[in-house]
């Protein structure tokens, strides 16, 4: 007789992370396809370095903010799937809006939408997945739906710079992203029916504390000072597109290649993660570090070093940051926790993305001794954190 799951097992836990990545795969397709190209775009309607790293700041600051009330209310409501396909659905919607911007101010409101719903969906999709890690290592659940997520994210340019070589037209190639728009909707919907108790967990016991511990708050200071620090691709594209590095069309495909980068960096970062633990964090800041003097102060072939260097630096974020969120938070906070953590980070990503467009128009070298500086200094209360949880 055939049993019916009603929680994760090892089986099954690896069964949702590989169908969650298949909704991942197509959301990036899209997302990261449009914005790929968003800074040159931004530059075509007129908007200036400042005004560039401000949109793309304010996008990740709403955003984020956002995913600390979205958590908190999931996890008071405990509707994990409600939360998650109103997110999938308001963020694809959007997507091929892009390509209808006749100004760069048009443009900006596509791109905060873009990123609230995503806002929306992000902490109880990290829960989910963090429930189905569980019992398969955390680090390999974020590790390898990280990969299948930028295996779309690397397609998703591609067919930007296809549509940019044959066109020639933004308008173009973001109406083409119609395509993994559908198929994400499609996707997600299947597995929220294949696997609707992912978002059932048992209300937990009066007695338990709700109170984040103080080693959480320390890992969400090191990762505001690593996002702070962390120059966001519109601003490196507008760089590439302004200094002459490349052409419009390569910027999409260096962003593939990052793309590309960033998977294979999820794999092999929350792979050592679930070995090391917390010790792989320190290789991980380094190479944020090492980002913006090979992209901003390099010639062509340091530019591109450096957007590679930038798209495995970004993996390795995506896939141990939620991993060790995970490892300090139990399970009936950790819904509230990834959204505080995800709000800590955007405050933090966007007030870097500011201050780097802000000094794009000013000194380079200023740019990139900020980004450095921050990234080093991500290490102090990473170790306080680490002592802490000890």
């Amino acid at each position: 007789m055939h049993m019916i799951t009603t929680d994760f097992d090892k089986r099954s836990g690896l069964m949702f992370i590989l169908a969650f990545g298949v909704v991942s795969f197509f959301a990036d397709m899209g997302y990261e396809g449009m914005r790929s190209s968003t800074g040159p775009f931004l530059a075509l309607l007129g908007a200036s370095g400042t005004v560039v790293g401000v949109i793309a700041g304010a996008g990740e600051l709403f955003g984020y903010l956002l995913r600390a009330v979205s958590g908190r209310l999931a996890e008071r409501t405990r509707a994990y799937w409600p939360f998650t396909l109103a997110g999938y659905v308001l963020q694809m919607a959007v997507i091929p809006l892009l390509g209808l911007c006749g100004n760069w101010q048009m443009a900006a409101v596509v791109i905060v939408l873009e990123r609230t719903g995503k806002a929306i969906r992000n902490p109880t999709a990290n829960f989910m997945k963090s429930r189905a890690g569980e019992h398969i290592g955390q680090g390999w659940a974020f590790g390898l739906h990280e990969a299948m997520d930028q295996a779309g994210a690397m397609a998703g340019p591609l067919i930007v710079a296809l549509v940019l070589a044959h066109h020639g037209s933004y308008a173009h190639a973001f109406l083409w992203l119609a395509v993994p728009v559908a198929l994400t909707l499609i996707s997600v919907f299947t597995v929220a029916a294949r696997f609707p108790y992912a978002g059932h967990i048992v209300a937990p016991q009066p007695h338990l504390s709700f109170k984040l511990p103080r080693a959480y708050w320390l890992y969400a200071a090191s990762s505001a000072l690593v996002a702070f620090g962390f120059a966001d691709y519109p601003l490196i594209a507008y760089h590439f597109k302004q200094a002459g590095l490349v052409s419009d069309t390569m910027i999409p495909i260096l962003y593939a290649v990052a793309m590309a980068a960033s998977g294979i960096g999820a794999l092999l970062f929350g792979i050592a993660f679930d070995k090391r633990g917390f010790a792989i964090f320190p290789s991980a800041i380094l190479a944020a570090a090492l980002v913006t003097p090979l992209a901003f102060l390099g010639g062509h072939d340091l530019a591109i070093a450096g957007a590679a260097l930038w798209g495995l630096a970004l993996g390795a974020q995506n896939s141990i940051l939620s991993a060790g969120v995970a490892k300090i938070v139990p399970e009936h906070s950790r819904a509230r926790a990834y959204g505080f953590f995800s709000g800590i980070f955007g405050i933090a990503w966007f007030a870097g993305s500011a201050v780097m467009g802000l000094l794009y128009d000013k000194s380079l070298y200023l740019l990139v001794g900020v980004s450095v500086l921050a990234e080093i200094l991500a290490l102090l209360p990473l170790l306080m954190a680490v002592r802490s949880r000890s």
